[in-house]
């Protein structure tokens, strides 16, 4: 099945009654022999368009354990993918396999290999990320060295061109779920608003620094 305890934990109290806590389902991720990281698929769709997509996985992801319980929290990642026969997007199963298990920072290493035997024809066009503490991408988000390249490649079957980009998820503290995508073709932070996506900044330097719009912020 791909699943693992590793990462989620197992919980157990050493009293009258033994109980351990139950792995979580939603997660469903790999690490090869090779240090690639593989996920089940798909956690959510179909979805019609990118849009639906980011508000369901931003809902998704945000509520897992400890995924909003800010500087204690842990982060979570996905793939999103687009099936040409279903003309429709999915979400992968969760990975939160970090980039250096041996670190505290709240990091996790985007998977980039998809299994589902259900959409042989899926186009991986992106990862997704929840933050517990800062609904800001963070400089390594928007660094060079993090894009998945190619950034913008053509579909051989479709000759669609896709951009890739990377969500960020987080939840506030009065429930609502943000949501942003940052294109890493173009390098423009955009923010999901009334189901529509607002080009809110840009990445400027290798190292990902943000320059925001006129007018523009992370809130609206």
């Amino acid at each position: 099945m791909g699943w693992r305890l590793q990462g989620v934990g197992v919980l157990c109290v050493i009293g009258s009654v033994l109980t351990c806590s139950s792995p979580n389902p939603n997660l469903r991720a790999t690490r090869l022999p090779d240090g690639s990281i593989e996920v089940k698929g798909p956690l959510a769709g179909p979805f019609s368009t990118l849009e639906a997509l980011a508000m369901n996985a931003c809902a998704i992801v945000t509520s897992q354990p400890g995924a909003s319980n800010g500087v204690y929290g842990f982060e979570y990642c996905a793939l999103n993918y687009y099936s040409p026969q279903e003309k429709a997007y999915f979400l992968s199963y969760l990975s939160d396999f970090k980039n250096r298990p041996d670190t505290t920072t709240k990091t996790c290493a985007l998977p980039r290999l998809l299994d589902d035997a259900g959409h042989r024809d899926a186009i991986i066009i992106g990862g997704v990320h929840g933050h517990p503490h800062n609904r800001r991408f963070s400089r390594s988000d928007l660094s060079i060295w993090s894009n998945w390249n190619p950034t913008r490649f053509k579909d051989k079957t479709t000759e669609h061109l896709w951009d890739r980009h990377l969500m960020l998820f987080y939840r506030e503290r009065t429930g609502e779920c943000r949501t942003y995508l940052y294109n890493q073709a173009t390098r423009i932070v955009h923010a999901l608003r009334n189901d529509k996506w607002v080009a809110i900044g840009k990445a400027y330097n290798d190292v990902g620094d943000i320059q925001m719009f006129e007018g523009q912020d992370w809130l609206p």
